[in-house]
């Protein structure tokens, strides 16, 4: 008869098959370390890049994305509302001051510019026939002003005359009374014409300033016109190369929209960005090591702009070989803006066994053995690692990376 197992004897069966599993599993891992251990005791010369440690000079770097750009570009803008009517050049063209790029359709600007002569002469028809009305006002009123001092001369006598008549009694009171009223009217309309011929001489000369104005203003506008007319004829400002034009004949294009663009490729600048995080850092005449393929240039920060878009911030880079050959517009290049220098200090070539915080672990070359030894980093750059302390000049050092070893000690170098 079969004996049934209790749960305690379950339970306790399987305690011991897990803590076998377990065991198997160190076992294995073990097995594992040991044989990696042994596999790794050796390596290829070649697996490796070895730089040895020098005196020298090492800056501390922030890194910018560049852009090659002309010192000196020139942009000509459409000068009027029109169609681009043909093309006489090309990008990347030389040209010359004066020299013809290309033609704009001139019809309606010149229709334009007609019927603003048009209304201009006839404005300036009108002005002098309003001056001459003003001058003819002012005639006709200081005529009248002069008839009036007449009449108050021949009311003064008319006055005087009653006075004597009506001593020798040949008048009477009221008679010389109706004398000096009308004397007395005659002197306040004279008065009248007075003011008004002072205020019509004031009032005409600024009207005729305000009429003068008008016609000088429109007179510019026309003077405008009539050099925007001139434009449509695209000529060359000064001697360069075409880097960009609008070659859509027939397009239609907005006043101010870019025709071409002219540069000088005898200077060159560097436009770069960086991270808004070093626009701290940043400052006008910081050095600049430039690189572009295998080529390093030399500068400084010449301008920053104060916006910041995109999280980064702009600023351009002045060459000291602001000709150099390799230099070529809308190329790409690496900035390296220099913030410390250090000249005279241990240093070695930069790479991957670098990573990490300033004491770090690394294989030093001895013989046939590499060996680990710890190593006190200081500033760095993407050229160069300073070296404060634990190395010395001739001291060769693995520079790529050691992942793979960083669990022994040491290990041999073998050539095969």
């Amino acid at each position: 008869m079969d004996r049934q197992i209790s749960s305690q004897e379950q339970n306790k069966g399987s305690y011991k098959k897990w803590f076998y599993m377990f065991l198997g599993g160190l076992v294995l891992v073990a097995a594992i370390y040991g044989l990696r251990s042994m596999i790794k005791n050796k390596a290829d010369k070649s697996d490796f890049f070895i730089s040895t440690v020098e005196q020298g000079g090492v800056s501390n770097t922030i890194s910018a994305s560049g852009l090659v750009t002309p010192a000196y570009e020139r942009e000509i803008n459409a000068p009027v509302a029109t169609e681009i009517k043909s093309v006489s050049l090309s990008t990347g063209a030389e040209v010359k001051k004066g020299d013809l790029i290309l033609e704009l359709d001139q019809e309606y600007t010149k229709l334009e510019y007609d019927q603003l002569k048009d209304e201009l002469d006839l404005r300036k028809n009108n002005i002098e026939k309003l001056k001459l009305k003003f001058d003819k006002d002012l005639r006709d009123l200081d005529y009248r002003d002069q008839i009036k001092a007449l009449q108050v001369s021949e009311l003064n006598a008319e006055v005087a005359d009653q006075k004597r008549l009506l001593d020798i009694g040949g008048s009477t009171q009221e008679a010389l009374e109706q004398a000096q009223l009308q004397l007395k009217v005659a002197k306040l309309e004279k008065k009248m014409l007075e003011n008004e011929l002072q205020y019509s001489r004031s009032v005409n000369v600024n009207e005729k300033k305000g009429l003068e104005l008008e016609y000088t203003i429109q007179e510019k506008r026309l003077k405008e016109l009539r050099r925007k007319l001139s434009e449509t004829s695209v000529r060359a400002p000064q001697s360069g190369v075409i880097t960009w034009i609008n070659e859509d004949i027939g397009r239609t294009v907005s006043p101010g929209e870019t025709l071409v663009r002219i540069a000088d490729l005898g200077r060159y600048i560097i436009e770069a960005t960086s991270s808004d995080r070093n626009s701290e850092k940043l400052e006008i005449g910081l050095p600049v090591k430039v690189r572009i393929g295998n080529n390093n240039l030399d500068g400084a920060i010449s301008r920053i702009l104060p916006a910041v878009e995109n999280n980064t911030v702009k600023f351009f880079v002045e060459l000291d070989d602001e000709n150099a050959n390799v230099l070529r517009p809308n190329m790409r290049a690496e900035v390296f803006i220099i913030t410390e220098m250090k000249e005279n200090v241990l240093r070695i070539k930069n790479g991957a066994a670098f990573r990490g915080a300033k004491n770090q672990e690394v294989f030093f070359i001895r013989g046939d053995k590499a060996i680990k030894q710890k190593i006190k980093k200081g500033i760095s750059n993407s050229d160069y690692v300073e070296i404060t302390a634990n190395a010395k000049v001739g001291d060769r050092i693995i520079i790529s990376e050691t992942e793979d070893y960083k669990h022994l000690d040491e290990f041999t170098i073998v050539n095969k």
